[in-house]
């Protein structure tokens, strides 16, 4: 595994910052998905009250990933900025830039992370 290159680095910042961007505005645009449920008994039935609950929970939990994703976006720029972007949190060793490219904030190479989600 090699050290990433100018033209590497850079299109993986500039896919960051698209990337970070891109959830900034999803996270404003779907702000109102997460609020809770408002149960009105006479506007809905039963099984409507049911799937709006649901739904609510899975925008919640969208919302959460989303934000997540976000928070280690904006962690890889940081990395770039220190030049210390690329390298494995864990282990220290070159992630490779095909996983780099794939999920550009992670900060763990794909040993690492698969090790790291068996100890979860």
């Amino acid at each position: 595994m090699d050290e990433l290159s100018k033209q590497q680095e850079t299109t993986l910042h500039d896919k960051l910052l698209k990337q970070k961007n891109a959830l900034k505005n999803l996270l404003v645009d779907n702000e109102d998905t997460s609020k809770p449920v408002q149960l009105d008994q006479q506007a809905l039935g039963r099984v409507s009250r049911i799937d709006a609950i649901q739904q609510q929970k899975m925008a919640v939990a969208n919302r959460a990933s989303q934000e997540l994703t976000l928070v280690q976006t904006i962690k890889a720029l940081r990395r770039i900025h220190e030049d210390n972007y690329g390298y494995c949190q864990e282990c220290d060793k070159y992630i490779p830039y095909e996983r780099l490219l794939i999920k550009p904030e992670t900060s763990f190479c794909i040993q690492c992370q698969s090790a790291l989600e068996k100890n979860t």
